[in-house]
């Protein structure tokens, strides 16, 4: 069967439909209610008084009448029943409904009724003709509602036109099932053409429920499936290179740290390892909550690779965090003997042929930098480990285009973040995952607290006698979006007012738009305890560890989001005095903004701030970008269904370890949907 089959489909309205991506008769079938009416609370006119209530009322037409002129004329229908009467009011397409209420014919109504005058009011219900009033049993009591768009709207498809199109192809149109009938057991899912007839024709919401799982689940395994096919397909096909500690290693973790691994370092050590001593390309993702130590895992793994021969790459996506990881860097492997580099988009012509240089003669071992790293002209000698900071900044296929850079290096990833498991779960999917349990020994919990403008005063006094007692404080300005010139005038002026506050403390001013010079200046001077208070902009959000900064203030807390209020504040806590974060509100602060706040009051760990940020903004906007690895899912919502995500995942890698390749005969009509989905995801991700 095909679209043009279709009863009262005209050429414009075969185009509205193409319009809105429906092509073929499957595309209709999986076009879903957005909501249902519910049509069982069937009330008699007179008793509608004590209801506000959607409810369905049933009568006949008494009068129909075109009141009002030109854009304000509307159709008023009166209808009776036994007990009283009700007004029906169109606004909008009088003339369509007109024809629907002929005189002395039996009409059933759904829509809230309110009080008007001398008569109840419907506004606009929806409408069904029956022959006799005892025909009301016969109706479908849950009623879907489809979406609309101006294509359907101009076409004059209405919601009653695509119910009768779904009820034609549910008679006509063959459905059959890809999913294996072990896991529909399993789950106690419907068939697909069950499933459907629920979706479109239901007796109850319970069955909707059931339905709409099927799908949402049949989604996320067809994604999962292809995440555990890329990742065994990458085990066997691509051959790491050998690497294990060495001099440097031993002499770094022996003599040069200077302070004791905690178990989380050395277990996600252990796996880094492990994972580089084996025959496979490593494809690992460090977890770990701020503060917990993952730079050190990080240039772990790139010792291991320097001392077996191969240089090591560390990635950020801004020039502030690269620089701030390369600063980190140098402050602990400067007396190794390493030679390193710093590589951003914003040196100079002559610096950067230097440094080019030196990475493809080998004579720089370890490079950091920006996506500066893998552009075309960068050649590197031997490049044999990758580390990318910030990994929700990257997709899948950007993970990849990396990798293309060597023959088969090793990929190490961090989130700075801490990643809610639903994440996880997809866009690292194709990753084995190490997790950075606990922060280091001696450091105690932050406090935090929301203070206003009346409590200035006091908290001026605190930050100042904090200052007499040798603590350090760092007082942050947001990014008012994105506009630099706007972050740089706050903070500038909020510099100033603080020296006019404190005369008698050293304060100095750090942002964006100064040198790498002038940040390493300004940077060392707080470090070194020479500054008391640094007011900032967010470029002090990652990488900067200074043990004496007990002190947070950020200045319109309520205009950061959760994940980075939470980063912010990993900043201060670095030692073993006790800390503390005072937010410091706007006066007008929204819901969300409330929220946010609230939730950082009331907890330090960063996994539930992460799961209540995903919440709160969805997954593309907690990823601060559109991310290219991230599926676009019809039905499925990762937050909402992240018990069916677990149970897909579970099943499609269990699947592709016991046949890989989809074999089996009980398997056949899966693989036969999943090639085309599978190469698909591959063109997307870059990879194949």
């Amino acid at each position: 069967m095909k679209l043009i089959d279709l009863e009262n489909l005209n050429q414009k309205r075969l185009k509205a439909l193409q319009s809105s991506g429906i092509h073929h008769p499957s595309d209709l079938l999986y076009f879903f209610p957005r909501r249902y009416i519910d049509r069982s609370n069937i009330k008699p006119i007179g008793y509608l008084l004590m209801s506000s209530e959607p409810v369905t009322v049933v009568g006949k037409v008494i009068k129909t009448d075109v009141t009002g002129y030109g854009a304000k004329k509307r159709l008023e229908v009166i209808i009776q029943d036994q007990t009283a009467s009700l007004k029906a009011v169109y606004f909008k397409g009088w003339k369509y409904f007109i024809n629907q209420f002929k005189p002395g014919a039996v009409v059933a109504l759904y829509g809230t009724a309110k009080q008007y005058g001398r008569y109840l009011s419907m506004a606009h219900p929806e409408i069904e003709q029956l022959a006799a009033p005892e025909e009301v049993d016969q109706l479908d009591k849950l009623i879907p509602i489809y979406p609309s768009n101006k294509h359907f709207s101009k076409a004059y498809i209405s919601n009653k036109i695509i119910m009768g199109w779904v009820d034609q192809l549910l008679s006509a149109y063959s459905v059959s099932d890809f999913l294996p009938d072990d896991l529909l057991q399993k789950h106690a899912f419907p068939t697909r053409e069950t499933g459907l007839r629920s979706i479109h024709k239901p007796v109850n919401r319970k069955q909707i429920r059931i339905a709409l799982e099927r799908f949402k689940y049949e989604e996320l395994f067809l994604f999962e499936l292809s995440m555990a096919k890329i990742k065994q397909e990458r085990f066997q096909r691509a051959k790491g290179r050998k690497m294990k500690a060495g001099d440097l290693t031993k002499q770094f973790f022996n003599n040069h740290l200077p302070f004791k691994l905690t178990d989380g370092q050395s277990s996600a050590l252990a796996e880094i390892r492990n994972d580089l001593a084996g025959e496979s390309q490593m494809n690992r993702l460090i977890q770990g909550d701020v503060g917990a130590g993952k730079t050190i895992v990080a240039i772990g793994a790139m010792l291991m690779a320097i001392d077996s021969g191969y240089q090591a790459a560390m990635m950020a996506p801004t020039e502030i965090l690269a620089e701030q990881h390369y600063f980190t860097i140098k402050d602990f492997l400067e007396e190794t003997g390493i030679r390193f580099r710093l590589l951003t988009g914003g040196q100079s012509t002559s610096l950067r042929r230097d440094i080019l240089s030196d990475i493809e003669g080998g004579n720089c071992q370890l490079v950091i930098g920006t996506h500066a790293i893998f552009q075309e002209k960068v050649k590197f000698h031997n490049l044999g480990l990758v580390v990318i900071d910030e990994q929700h900044r990257f997709g899948v296929k950007q993970r990849n285009e990396i990798l293309l850079k060597g023959e088969n290096p090793h990929l190490l990833v961090m989130s700075a973040t801490p990643i809610p498991r639903s994440l996880a779960m997809t866009i690292y999917s194709d990753l084995d995952i190490s997790i950075i349990a606990g922060l280091p020994a001696g450091r105690k919990p932050i406090k935090t607290a929301v203070r206003t403008d009346k409590d200035r005063k006091s908290v001026y006094e605190f930050i100042e006698k904090s200052v007499q007692q040798g603590d350090q404080v760092y007082v942050i300005f947001p990014l008012i979006e994105e506009s630099e010139a706007m972050d740089l005038k706050d903070a500038t002026m909020g510099f100033e007012k603080l020296k006019q506050r404190f005369p008698d403390i050293s304060i100095d001013l750090l942002h964006g738009r100064m040198s790498s010079e002038e940040k390493e200046k300004i940077m060392s001077r707080f470090s070194n305890g020479d500054t008391g208070i640094l007011v900032s902009t967010t470029v002090i959000e990652v990488g900067v560890d200074v043990p004496n900064a007990t002190i947070m203030m950020i200045e319109h807390a309520e205009r950061f989001g959760l994940s980075q209020l939470h980063q912010l504040r990993g900043r201060i806590g670095r030692g073993s005095k006790q800390s503390y974060c005072i937010l410091m509100p706007g006066s007008a602060i929204s819901k969300d903004g409330r929220y946010r706040l609230r939730k950082l009051v009331e907890t330090t760990d960063g996994f539930e701030i992460a799961e209540a940020d995903l919440k709160l903004r969805g997954p593309g906007d907690f990823l601060g970008t559109k991310q290219s690895g991230l599926p676009d899912f019809r039905f499925a919502d990762i937050v909402e269904d992240r018990l069916l995500l677990e149970q897909a995942k579970n099943d499609s890698w269990s699947l592709i370890r016991n046949d890989p390749e989809l074999t089996q005969t009980e398997h056949q009509p899966l693989k036969k949907v999943f090639e085309p989905y599978f190469k698909e995801k591959l063109e997307l991700f870059g990879v194949g």
